[in-house]
């Protein structure tokens, strides 16, 4: 039986952060290679600088430990890619049709390449967008996300490689700093709070978005990962979602535990980017197809949230 070998691409990012240890548990810490532009400080397991977006440094891991399947999470996300459009362009399309090639060239098993409600736009249903509905995304970031699941459903027609793809919305973790997206005000959030410190919020207080939390969007990713290709009828990318929710919402689930808590909303260019965005998510294909279900509501991702930051910031402390 043929041994699966795992390359992380972006593994120093915040889902990759999450995924690695959760990758290395299945497969065995050897069989998970972690890759990305930067070493990490303690990096566990084997660990390669990579630039993605050189093919022939991608295509040389590939021989090097016999990779079977590749996660591919490298991107520049909505709102940083927007100082910088062109060259956010450049970097996730060059990557993803790189990693698309190696999948061709070498046969590869599967690939997972992450999509983003940030596909969606203006002229998306709001409320229960569907699975399929029209996308004129706002930004270059949805615009690269729109074209890889084009690509995902081009080289899975053509080549028959095996591509699997989640829109993630607004993934909430505890695991990493934000890192440039329109929802990561729901990370920061959490972070000013356990240290007792004001938030200023760059989205106006009733400004409804899909979001998830980590621990359920790494299992949604797993198990579309570990799903049999026949139940895998989508594929473009599953909408997925775990729950939905406003500044002000988020607030007041924070101020049960810290009822001083205060957010001043100081709407931003990030505003027009939310607005053009899904409010709630039909999800209800990846539900059918691969038994998704989330375990994860507001108020039980808010008890986790403030357990471990306030394990990091004040590890004396224990939460009540």
């Amino acid at each position: 039986m043929k041994r699966d070998t795992i390359l992380l691409i972006g593994a120093n990012g915040q889902i990759g952060t999450a995924l690695l240890p959760r990758l290395q548990d299945s497969f065995g810490i050897d069989a998970v290679v972690a890759s990305d532009l930067r070493m990490p400080t303690l990096p566990q397991g084997p660990f390669e600088i990579l630039d993605a977006t050189q093919p022939d440094e991608l295509a040389r891991l590939i021989r090097k430990y016999n990779i079977t399947q590749i996660y591919h999470l490298a991107a520049v996300l909505s709102a940083k890619g927007e100082s910088d459009p062109i060259s956010a362009w450049n970097l996730n399309m060059q990557t993803l049709l790189n990693v698309f090639e190696v999948g061709r060239t070498y046969k590869l098993d599967k690939v997972f390449v992450p999509s983003s409600i940030a596909a969606f736009g203006d002229h998306s249903p709001k409320y229960e967008t569907p699975q399929t509905a029209y996308m004129d995304p706002s930004t270059v970031y949805g615009i690269s996300k729109v074209a890889a699941e084009n690509w995902s459903m081009y080289y899975h027609k053509r080549y028959g490689l095996d591509i699997r793809s989640l829109r993630y919305p607004g993934v909430i973790s505890y695991q990493s700093m934000p890192g440039g997206g329109t929802t990561d005000y729901a990370v920061d959030i959490y972070h000013k709070a356990v240290q007792h410190l004001p938030f200023e919020c760059f989205l106006a207080e009733n400004t409804r978005l899909p979001m998830i939390y980590m621990d359920d969007a790494i299992r949604a990713t797993m198990e579309l990962m570990e799903a049999a290709a026949d139940r895998v009828q989508v594929r473009t990318s599953y909408n997925l979602t775990g729950m939905s929710f406003t500044p002000a919402e988020l607030t007041a689930s924070i101020q049960t535990y810290f009822p001083d808590f205060v957010t001043r909303y100081k709407p931003d260019f990030r505003q027009e980017i939310a607005d053009s965005w899904p409010k709630t998510i039909d999800d209800s294909a990846a539900r059918h197809d691969w038994g998704w279900q989330p375990h994860y509501d507001l108020p039980a991702m808010t008890r986790e949230m403030i357990t471990q930051l306030t394990q990091i910031y004040d590890p004396q402390s224990q939460l009540k």
